[in-house]
């Protein structure tokens, strides 16, 4: 399949586009903020670089979270804005199984519990296994401390936590640095489209598990209230 995919959830932006013949084109650069401005030039730039357009494609394929609220978004309405304009089906990957393929890819885990830093002292996780050539979730994604992430014995962690809370988290058989590449999301892509889970853009959504990032003043005071003046 033509494929283009993409992820902007973390502060890496990664584009990829696989054409038919197996060949696959990428580009990993700068991500957060920058996204927003960098992403539709990087990907018509790799359409460009493939010799494809739009419409010889057969799904659009994005990051839809858990991740950087503003990252998701942004990966969210730009899959939906080309999906509208060239009628090609949208797909949107869960990061943290694309975080479980790149481990696999990068070390040959097929057992995986997918960490990605959610900020605020939290941790998006959730746990993967590889069974007959396809990733099944075994746990599924959740909001936790540090200290409360769950690695059966034999599984490894893998993700982007480790600088962050690295003596926190608990042990595993391996821990692998990886990212919910674009890479990732394409070797993921044709399982998931089988299975019937591309859609139009109209159903494309990101995927948020924190559903608030900010306290209102009165929040904050009476947070400040509690800490001085505990119960």
């Amino acid at each position: 399949m033509n494929l283009l995919a993409f992820d902007t959830s973390t502060e890496t932006l990664s584009v990829a586009i696989q054409r038919t013949a197996g060949e696959i084109l990428r580009v990993d650069g700068q991500g957060g903020a920058r996204s927003s401005t960098t992403l539709i030039p990087t990907v018509l730039q790799l359409l460009s670089d493939a010799g494809l357009t739009l419409a010889e494609l057969d799904a659009i394929v994005f990051g839809r979270g858990p991740g950087s609220f503003t990252g998701l978004r942004t990966a969210c309405s730009v899959a939906q804005g080309l999906s509208f304009g060239s009628g090609v089906p949208v797909l949107g990957v869960d990061t943290l199984l694309a975080v479980a393929e790149e481990a696999r890819s990068l070390a040959g885990v097929e057992r995986v519990v997918a960490l990605l830093d959610a900020r605020m002292d939290e941790v998006y996780c959730a746990a993967y296994a590889f069974e007959n050539g396809v990733w099944r979730e075994h746990e599924p994604v959740r909001l936790r401390r540090p200290e409360d992430v769950v690695v059966p014995e034999g599984w490894a962690l893998a993700g982007n936590a480790f600088t962050a809370y690295g003596e926190r988290l608990p042990a595993a058989a391996a821990r692998i640095a990886a990212l919910p590449t674009a890479a990732a999301l394409l070797r993921v892509a044709p399982a998931l489209i089988a299975a019937g889970q591309a859609t139009d853009a109209a159903h494309a959504m990101p995927l948020y598990i924190r559903d608030k990032v900010a306290q209102t003043t009165d929040e904050r005071a009476a947070a400040r209230a509690l800490r001085d003046n505990p119960p």
